[in-house]
């Protein structure tokens, strides 16, 4: 008497392709992108905070020097302007592709998901264009 032995169609796990299956061409790599997104931003937002964190509370006398006349001085740079406008848009971006992951993760009906990410959107876009247009429309001489 010997074991039964399997069919080939219930050896493995039908969510498993066949062993040197060729790759499915084309398809949607978003995730791809915002994973490389979320390292690259990450690594660049670390540099970027750092340094403005060293030039705000360690250099020149620290958190006491700054005041609004400090923020005008410094915005009236567009150095400075770029700094903090980067530093901005890839925080939003980071986070909320963040956000939009843990959605993805834990929302269980798509209706849910969809409103979730959409309150999401509105808000990440409304921050940027007000952090945008006052970083850039800020007037040091306000009477």
């Amino acid at each position: 008497m010997t074991a039964p032995v399997l069919g080939k169609s219930y050896d493995r796990p039908a969510s498993l392709d066949a062993p040197r299956a060729p790759r499915r061409a084309g398809g949607n790599n978003f995730e791809k992108y915002a994973w490389l997104f979320m390292r690259a931003s990450g690594l660049l937002l670390v540099v970027l905070v750092i340094g403005h964190m060293t030039i705000m509370l360690m250099l020149d006398g620290g958190v006491h020097r700054l005041n609004f006349a400090f923020v005008a001085g410094r915005w009236a740079s567009p150095f400075w302007q770029i700094w903090d406008l980067t530093m901005l848009w890839l925080a939003q971006l980071h986070g909320g592709n963040g956000l939009r992951t843990v959605i993805d993760d834990y929302a269980r009906k798509d209706s849910t998901r969809f409103w979730l990410k959409t309150l999401l959107v509105v808000s990440m876009i409304l921050v940027m264009v007000t952090g945008t247009y006052v970083i850039f429309t800020f007037d040091p001489n306000i009477s």
